[in-house]
């Protein structure tokens, strides 16, 4: 650090930021703009202070605080706009003999970095804002920053492509807010009155999003003050370089009608009228050439399309035989789809005169039915017919879902079948590769050295020596080993009775299969004979009885009106309920078994 020549406030102030906390330095970096702004100081002097708060670090401190959350700092955001300020004004005017690379290169980029990035914070926390006092003051400090960043960029052009070539710039810049957008085109404007050039040096990627957001806002937007700032900007890029007029013209090529229907009268026409005939005289210019490139696309179109209608005349008779057999069988197709579709009519048609004869004829029987029946007897003649009806609507009801879910039974029993004959060819064929694999020979344990035994007794009586076996008593031991031998008798004890469980499973298991089989193996009732009745017959006299009995039951039932049994409806499977059947499932046997 230079030791000679110093400003003593300066080095004063560097003392007090060097001992104090990270919560004071905000409020002590404020004292230089009293140092600088001091009215007895001249060009040089001003010149030689700026160079001792950057050798003492003071400028490093202040681009530090910049990018903390000053929300949480004394001072607030006022205290950042101000110490952006200060920042600015100490680098202006400042000229490095020594390592010029590390201030030009490095810590102005960084500057203009953290800026922006105050810069961001203070434009999200203006929008955020419900206040009109606090939105006020968020305006006034993003004013501030984006001051200081002129004021630096004014003093060190180079910096304006820095500024443009940033990130956080752009979004900046891509904003809705009227106010903000209209400070950040001011900055843009500031940046090409100072560097003229800086829009030929950025990458071409940045200029077309700058330029993409300020006609997007010509057209989103129809606050005149937007307005008149794009205008004015636009008119300054055209008047830059041809190049940029180019660009303009042939990128965004509704812009002239947009700037002649949305804006004209809106109290900035001189700008507008200019920006127009820059435009205008570009369009102008480009018109002879744009006129050899139509003829030249005219006479390329001529040439194609003469070569394809030539090669389409060559493919013509191809194409009219494929487009006759089309024909042809689209044409097929559709008489096809009208036979079918008068034969469905007809069907329909006979199916309902049949319908119709079917109901006169049941009618009529009815009719004569009744003329024969007395006339106390009708009555009941219609409860009989209307149980016989219910009773035959039920049986086909019960029949069709009966064999339904036996096909899907079926077929899930084959299924099983077929599993298990592949499980059981795989075992075997495992097994048979098991017994062909040659047997390793034995070989014997190897003993131990007397070495290893004695190192192994070793460590055995360290083990014990550190885990020592708890003493018991022998009462103890006796009743923990009664408590053991209960144990083990229950334990015996339930292994025994689940085994006979077990055994019970299996045997109404294979009960339960072997009555399968044989009701899938029955023959139809009509092919029945004495023999094949004999197989479901018990042997055993109250099991025949009570089958009998049931069978009875189940035949009575079955012989109800109808009208007694309108809840069973919703009955599954043929369920009869236990109050008229009198009877369980496990009294049924089949096959002599019980």
């Amino acid at each position: 650090l230079p030791m000679a020549a110093a400003d003593p406030q300066v080095l004063a102030l560097a003392a007090q930021v060097t001992e104090s906390g990270e919560q004071d330095i905000p409020l002590l970096l404020l004292k230089l703009k009293g140092i600088l702004s001091s009215p007895s100081l001249g060009c040089e002097e001003s010149k030689k202070i700026k160079q001792d708060i950057y050798d003492y670090g003071l400028t490093q401190y202040c681009l530090l605080v910049l990018r903390q959350d000053h929300s949480r700092l004394q001072g607030g955001w006022a205290t950042a706009a101000q110490l952006a300020e200060i920042l600015s004004h100490c680098c202006v005017g400042l000229e490095m003999k020594e390592d010029p690379e590390e201030f030009y290169k490095k810590f102005l980029p960084s500057a203009i970095d953290n800026l922006l990035v105050l810069g961001k914070r203070l434009q999200a926390r203006f929008v955020r804002a419900i206040k009109d006092k606090e939105k006020q003051d968020f305006l006034h400090w993003f004013q501030t920053v984006m001051d200081a960043i002129c004021w630096l960029f004014g003093g060190h052009s180079q910096l304006a492509a820095c500024v443009l070539q940033n990130d956080r710039f752009l979004q900046l810049l891509i904003t809705d807010d009227v106010e903000t957008a209209i400070l950040m085109m001011s900055v843009l404007h500031n940046i090409l009155r100072i560097n003229s050039s800086v829009f030929l040096q950025v990458d071409k990627a940045t200029l077309q999003s700058i330029l993409d957001e300020l006609v997007y806002k010509l057209s989103s937007t129809t606050n005149p003050a937007v307005g008149s700032a794009v205008t004015k900007l636009l008119l300054v890029v055209a008047k830059l370089s041809k190049q940029l007029v180019q660009l303009l013209t042939a990128r965004y090529k509704g812009l002239k009608g947009l700037l002649n229907k949305q804006w004209t009268g809106k109290g900035f026409d001189r700008e507008l009228s200019q920006l127009l005939d820059v435009l205008y005289l570009e369009q102008s210019n480009g018109k002879g050439e744009m006129q050899k490139q139509h003829q030249a696309a005219c006479i390329i179109q001529a040439v194609w399309r003469g070569f394809q209608t030539r090669k389409r005349l060559k493919k013509l008779p191809q194409a009219v035989t494929t487009l006759q057999r089309s024909f042809r069988a689209k044409r097929e197709q559709e008489l096809q789809h009208l036979a079918k579709q008068k034969e469905d009519e007809a069907l329909k048609l006979q199916m309902q005169l049949q319908r119709q004869r079917a109901m006169r004829l049941f009618h009529e029987r009815q009719l004569a039915l009744l003329e024969r029946v007395h006339a106390s007897q009708v009555n009941k003649y219609l409860e009989e017919m209307e149980d016989k009806s219910a009773l035959t609507i039920q049986r086909f009801w019960r029949g069709y879902r009966a064999r339904r879910i036996f096909h899907q039974q079926k077929q899930s029993l084959k299924e099983y079948k077929a599993a298990v004959i592949i499980q059981r060819t795989a075992c075997k064929f495992l097994e048979k590769r098991r017994r062909r694999r040659p047997l390793s020979p034995w070989k014997e344990p190897k003993g131990l050295t007397d070495e290893q035994r004695l190192a192994l007794q070793q460590k055995v009586d360290d083990y014990i020596k550190l885990h020592p076996a708890s003493q018991m008593s022998e009462e103890m031991s006796k009743e923990l080993h009664m408590q053991a031998q209960e144990k083990l008798a229950q334990f015996l004890l339930r292994s025994r009775l689940d085994q006979r469980a077990a055994q019970r499973r299996e045997t109404l298991l294979a009960q339960v299969n072997t009555d399968v089989e044989l009701l899938m193996n029955a023959p139809g009732l009509a092919e029945t004979t004495e023999k094949d009745i004999g197989i479901f017959v018990s042997r055993s006299v109250p099991v025949a009885t009570k089958a009998r009995q049931s069978h009875n039951t189940m035949l009575k039932y079955t012989r109800w009106p109808w009208w007694k049994k309108l809840g069973d409806e919703f009955m599954e499977d043929d369920v009869i309920p236990d109050e008229a059947l009198n009877t369980e499932l496990e009294t049924l046997f089949i096959g002599g078994r019980k």
